[in-house]
């Protein structure tokens, strides 16, 4: 396709160039956590900032790696995934925040994806409804593992995947409000664990790109909970999310050195 950058050796919306980033990227939504996640890289570099594309290329334990924010939502997050992967990235995390759905889940919690609801329009445009999202198992086995290792409470299973955040937490109130309930209730019957909006979209496109993909999330509340009047404070340090990440990462590097 027509590249319609400025400047043709930059991706049009990332503004990232070729071996400017690591083969492996952690990937959060808001671009303000791109700088905390950098901070656990040796030698951070701002390499771009761009709508709300923020990158920085480190190291961990000498091997390049980088932090590229998406923005919310599968539209963008798609974009950036595909645009990495052109400039050499091959392994992906995503990290962010979601809510819980089943009552076990709790607010601080990790949540491990090991598939999610296909419940977003992105992953529409990549494969038929009837492909699963599923995410890569080796970096979905670093991630439970780094978690298991830094001894924070995860949980792993499916995770539901939307795109309308107010659809799901004012759902009474939307015409297709029908829709939305008997869905959640489903959803729940289910054993799904949490609610976020990426990562279908980047499983899907993972998988088309032939790329490793996985991702673990902070749970911020449950609706649920705070339903049933039982405890439900809300938690917004990303920190252990990022932990297990960064975590799951040197596992991975590791592994792929042993291999090569």
């Amino acid at each position: 396709m027509k590249n319609y950058s400025e400047d043709a050796s930059r991706q049009y919306h990332i503004q990232v160039a070729q071996g400017e980033v690591g083969r492996y990227v952690i990937m959060p939504g808001d671009p303000k956590r791109c700088v905390k996640i950098a901070q656990y890289f040796e030698n951070p570099v701002l390499i771009a900032d761009n709508r709300e594309y923020i990158t920085y290329t480190g190291t961990l334990d000498g091997v390049k790696v980088s932090v590229t924010s998406t923005g919310i939502g599968g539209p963008s997050a798609s974009i950036a995934m595909e645009e990495l992967y052109r400039c050499g990235a091959d392994t992906f995390i995503r990290i962010g925040t979601c809510g819980g759905m089943q009552t076990q889940v709790k607010s601080g919690d990790v949540v491990v994806a090991t598939g999610a609801i296909r419940m977003e329009g992105t992953s529409r445009e990549y494969a038929p409804i009837e492909f699963p999202a599923v995410p890569d198992l080796a970096v979905t086995n670093a991630l439970a593992d780094a978690a298991k290792e830094k001894g924070y409470p995860f949980h792993a299973g499916v995770v539901q995947c939307k795109d309308a955040f107010y659809g799901q937490h004012e759902p009474e109130t939307k015409p297709v409000s029908y829709e939305l309930m008997n869905k959640w209730e489903a959803w729940k019957r289910l054993g799904c664990l949490a609610s976020e909006m990426e990562s279908a979209a980047l499983f899907v496109v993972a998988n088309y790109l032939r790329v490793r993909a996985g991702a673990c999330f902070l749970v911020v509340a449950n609706q649920e909970r705070e339903k049933l009047g039982m405890e439900n404070p809300v938690v917004h340090d990303t920190d252990r999310a990022i932990q297990v990440a960064v975590e799951a990462i040197r596992m991975l590097i590791r592994k792929d050195q042993e291999k090569e």
